[in-house]
């Protein structure tokens, strides 16, 4: 399933993208007065596995519920509420020889907090605390159920699924000490979407292309083959340290540039689009 959450007033519906439009959930759930499908992301995330078919089964008995134009539809951040936030550094080859820092024996972990969750179509601010401001294209992992020590072989089994993610940053705030918090967590800085694609229709996470574009123009295309540590790893790696927990999110890392000048930041009005292989396309326009 292709999932979504999008605005209705103030609350975030959860949706599913189907042939033709969007199915409202909620919507639906009410015209037919069905009380056994959750209604909204956390409510699926908070009823694991069981959720998850009830609302696979909903969605199958109501083929010909009406549909919202996606077109219309303001999207939200496709995990609105996560419980943690969890970024990799120099966690793809080429990049890492290209920044001439030796493979890490270990994964290279930071933080983001939910003041940085920001849409796909939602205008990204970049205030004037920095000028260095920069996109990364990111395979996210959505954790679907509690892990704690599990292994490489069943770490897999623990996704619910997966989506865009651009790890926005300011480098010089990244660079200003040894921890790079400061440059990560502006608001607004992790778009996430637009879909949170179920991994039922993504058979291998390290067989996925991976591209962004800045104003129409190829920044970054690689492959998640190249990543340092695979998402199965990561997962094993930190439920060996701390409990995952349903809706953690994990962005995996970045590759390298392509055809890009140096020191060309992003600036008001660059059109940015990231593009992980079957997940949509998660754009944004910084102001």
């Amino acid at each position: 399933m292709y999932l979504l959450a999008f605005k209705q007033g103030q609350e975030f519906h959860l949706g599913v993208k189907r042939p033709g439009g969007i199915f409202d959930v909620r919507a639906v759930a009410e015209d037919t007065q069905t009380h056994s499908v959750p209604l909204t992301m956390d409510a699926l995330l908070a009823g694991g596995p069981a959720a998850r078919t009830a609302l696979e089964r909903f969605v199958l008995d109501h083929p010909g519920a009406p549909l919202l134009d996606e077109s219309q539809i303001t999207y939200g951040p496709c995990v609105p509420h996560p419980n943690k936030i969890i970024c990799l550094g120099m966690n793809y080859q080429r990049h890492t020889a290209k920044l001439e820092q030796g493979q890490q024996p270990s994964p290279i972990l930071f933080a983001k907090y939910d003041n940085s969750l920001a849409a796909a179509g939602e205008v990204i601010p970049l205030p004037p605390v920095a000028v260095e401001y920069d996109y990364e294209a990111e395979l996210a992992v959505v954790i679907g159920r509690r892990a704690r020590n599990v292994s490489d072989a069943e770490a897999l089994d623990y996704v619910l699924g997966y989506c865009n993610a651009n790890d926005l940053s300011a480098r010089e705030l990244q660079r200003r000490t040894s921890q790079w918090t400061l440059g990560k967590i502006l608001d607004k800085f992790l778009p996430l979407g637009p879909y949170l694609v179920t991994a039922d229709e993504v058979p291998d996470p390290q067989a996925l292309s991976i591209r962004a574009w800045v104003n129409g123009e190829l920044g970054q295309d690689a492959t998640t083959a190249e990543m340092i540590f695979p998402v199965a790893y990561l997962i094993s790696y930190m439920s060996a340290h701390f409990t995952l927990e349903a809706g953690d999110i994990i962005a995996t890392g970045t590759p390298d540039r392509v055809l890009r000048a140096e020191k060309t930041w992003l600036k008001a009005g660059d059109l940015v689009e990231i593009e992980v292989q079957g997940l949509g396309r998660l754009t944004n326009i910084m102001d």
